[in-house]
């Protein structure tokens, strides 16, 4: 799967903060494992590469100028 920094992943699962947009995350590292942050809360969680892909429902691109 084509992961860049900053993408915007929306994912199976909501993060528990309960918050507006807490479904879609922010791409802050990319490696063996996956940083994101929840649009919510703005939480940081790191994950392994192999759990946040199978985890992925919708990936937005941000557009390049």
């Amino acid at each position: 799967m084509d992961i860049r920094l900053n993408d915007i992943l929306e994912m199976k699962k909501p993060h528990p903060c309960g918050k507006e947009n807490n479904k879609k995350f922010l791409v802050l590292r990319i490696g063996m494992d996956f940083k994101i942050r929840c649009l919510g809360c703005g939480h940081e969680i790191m994950l392994p590469r192999s759990k946040a892909e199978k985890n992925i429902r919708k990936l937005i691109r941000q557009t390049e100028n």
